[in-house]
């Protein structure tokens, strides 16, 4: 388009040329039939120029339209890719939603799995343990009755042989008569029961007098508990208070145990997270960097929105620390 004005403008410029130094060259008396002419083909080429400018002029307004029509056709495409990307981005961000959910979903259920697993265990050493103590009894009663069962052909203590005659100084015998036998010789009682003490009331006062200061006597209630109860949830509950009486105590070591006792046996426990930020806490106050800043990265991964993880990042940024492994 710009070639073509600039010839348009030479063409012109030519023209007016000829038009003005052609007349000056000839005499005004001597015009001739070769200026006539001449001004003939000048005429021709001002038409032509002018043919020229039309065509060049309608040429321009079809190619100005075609412009405007492409620009507008490329500014709906945009709109179209930018609505395109905006639906991709939020199926994006959905998907990675559900991943998140479903993430977190088989992390709960490996928990539940690893608890089943824990408290399978237990059960299985607590019916072992109660056969041992069934097998106990039951070799204990025997060795209570086998002194006072009558051997055959053996006479009992105190007693003489059928047909023979009492022996000087014995009491007389009566057939059926029944004999006299000291008070408690041989005579098997009820083995004496262990009784449990009850879970709720025990959990309970364990709480309050570990509220009030008494860490002695919450822990030995919080022991009958994990003792009686090794299977129940507060159970759970129970092994995270030893721990906090260790804790508190700087009786890391045993503070550490009890915490495990919770991650690996209770991980579904409403005190997991703090017994595992302890944990943390714990192993950096016993001089184990490393483990402790893995066992608070997992519990900022496992439990995210959690004030425990908050904590926990707070501790991490503290030691110069990312929250979270990588490089």
């Amino acid at each position: 388009m710009q070639r073509s004005g600039r010839a348009r403008n030479r063409l012109l410029a030519a023209a007016v040329l000829l038009l003005l130094f052609v007349p000056a060259a000839v005499p005004a008396h001597a015009v001739s039939k070769e200026m006539v002419q001449l001004q003939t083909q000048v005429q021709q080429l001002l038409d032509m120029v002018q043919r020229l400018q039309s065509t060049l002029d309608s040429h321009f307004g079809v190619m100005q339209n075609l412009a405007q029509q492409t620009a507008d056709e490329a500014k709906q495409m945009t709109q179209t890719v930018n609505a395109l990307q905006q639906k991709l981005s939020g199926e994006s961000d959905a998907v990675n939603g559900k991943q998140d959910a479903l993430s977190g979903q088989m992390q709960s259920l490996n928990d539940s799995v690893d608890e089943l697993k824990a408290r399978i265990a237990k059960l299985d050493k607590s019916v072992q343990d109660l056969q041992s103590q069934l097998q106990a009894m039951q070799t204990a009663q025997q060795a209570q009755t086998a002194p006072g069962g009558a051997q055959p052909g053996t006479a009992p203590p105190g007693g003489t042989q059928p047909g023979a005659p009492p022996s000087p100084g014995s009491p007389d015998q009566t057939p059926g008569a029944p004999q006299n036998i000291p008070a408690g010789a041989n005579a098997p009682g009820p083995s004496p029961a262990l009784q449990a003490p009850p879970l709720q009331e025990t959990y309970q006062a364990g709480e309050r007098d570990f509220d009030a200061g008494r860490f002695k006597v919450a822990q030995g209630e919080f022991e009958s508990i994990v003792h009686y109860y090794p299977l129940d949830d507060l159970a759970g509950s129970a092994e995270f208070y030893l721990g906090e009486i260790a804790y508190q105590q700087k009786d890391y070591a045993n503070a550490i145990n009890y915490y495990n006792e919770v991650l690996e046996g209770f991980s579904g426990n409403r005190n997991a997270p703090a017994a595992e930020l302890h944990k943390g806490y714990s192993l950096l106050a016993t001089d184990k960097r490393q483990e402790g800043i893995d066992e608070l990265r997992e519990l900022i991964r496992r439990y995210p929105q959690r004030p425990e993880a908050r904590q926990a990042r707070s501790k991490l940024y503290g030691m110069g620390v990312r929250p979270t492994a990588g490089h």
